[in-house]
């Protein structure tokens, strides 16, 4: 079993939209170079778990869609929503009065009016849910992967990956505080992009990338992703005469049990 000692709990959601040149497109934001984690890497949006969003889990008239999950599972699906909520300004969710989702237009009024002080903890994602009658749509993230850092780096996460398909006309944007850009791309071009160098891209995200490829559009990667059998990832690192290799586990479906990662510097 993996060892989750030291490792913070942490989430990310790779939003999904239909691309107009058929392939399939994923939200990503390039990190602030001044971030300490993955610092001007493209990433998915997604941050750590926090005590808020555990305060979000005891109060459920904040969310639907929970039904049959664990409080740790709830706790991963709502930091998940709010991190992308934070660093994008797209909101998944409902109202509560009528269960429909919340549109483009509702979003960005919430998002102009709370997005700052949320992010400079002036006020909680609490509130924002409470004050504006919102409820957080847990059903529309499906599981994807689980990965945790390996042993020995100096900040460890124990990070899953969902896929939702992003809200209509939600497009998104990026902070100007942990990201300085963002863009819509399909799989393919990040994964080109990264192996260029026009792109900096941490290796799960690498992984991610490849096998969302592989799906034509939206329906298709949920409709895949639902049928996963997620097994968790905690890559081992070796280093050999020529630079670095990560072992991952073969029947977590990323095509490969041992990758090379870099030549020695």
């Amino acid at each position: 079993m993996a060892d989750t000692s030291a490792s913070r709990p942490a989430s990310t959601i790779l939003l999904l939209r239909d691309g107009a040149a058929r392939d399939i497109e994923v939200f990503m934001m390039v990190r602030h170079h001044q971030i300490e984690f993955n610092s001007g890497a493209l990433v998915f949006p997604g941050g750590s778990v926090d005590a808020g969003d555990k305060e979000i889990v005891a109060r459920s008239d904040l969310y639907s869609g929970g039904e049959g999950l664990s409080e740790a599972d709830r706790g991963f699906r709502i930091a998940a929503i709010r991190e992308t909520f934070e660093e994008s300004g797209i909101l998944l969710a409902r109202s509560k009065d009528i269960g429909a989702p919340v549109d483009a237009k509702r979003a960005g009024e919430i998002a102009d009016a709370h997005r700052i002080a949320l992010n400079e903890h002036k006020i909680s994602f609490l509130d924002i849910l409470a004050e504006n009658g919102l409820q957080l749509a847990l059903d529309t993230l499906v599981p994807y992967a689980h990965w945790i850092t390996p042993e020995g780096m100096p900040k460890r996460f124990d990070t899953w990956f969902f896929l939702a398909a992003a809200p209509p006309d939600q497009l998104g944007a990026h902070d100007g505080r942990e990201s300085t850009d963002s863009i819509w791309v399909s799989p393919r071009e990040a994964v080109e992009g990264g192996e260029s160098g026009r792109f900096k891209l941490p290796f799960p995200t690498t992984r991610n990338l490849i096998r969302l490829a592989k799906q034509p559009n939206v329906s298709a990667a949920l409709e895949h992703a639902r049928g996963l059998s997620i097994v968790t990832v905690m890559p081992v690192m070796t280093k050999t005469e020529t630079g670095r290799q990560l072992r991952i586990p073969r029947e977590a479906g990323y095509d490969g049990e041992v990758f090379e990662v870099g030549a020695v510097g």
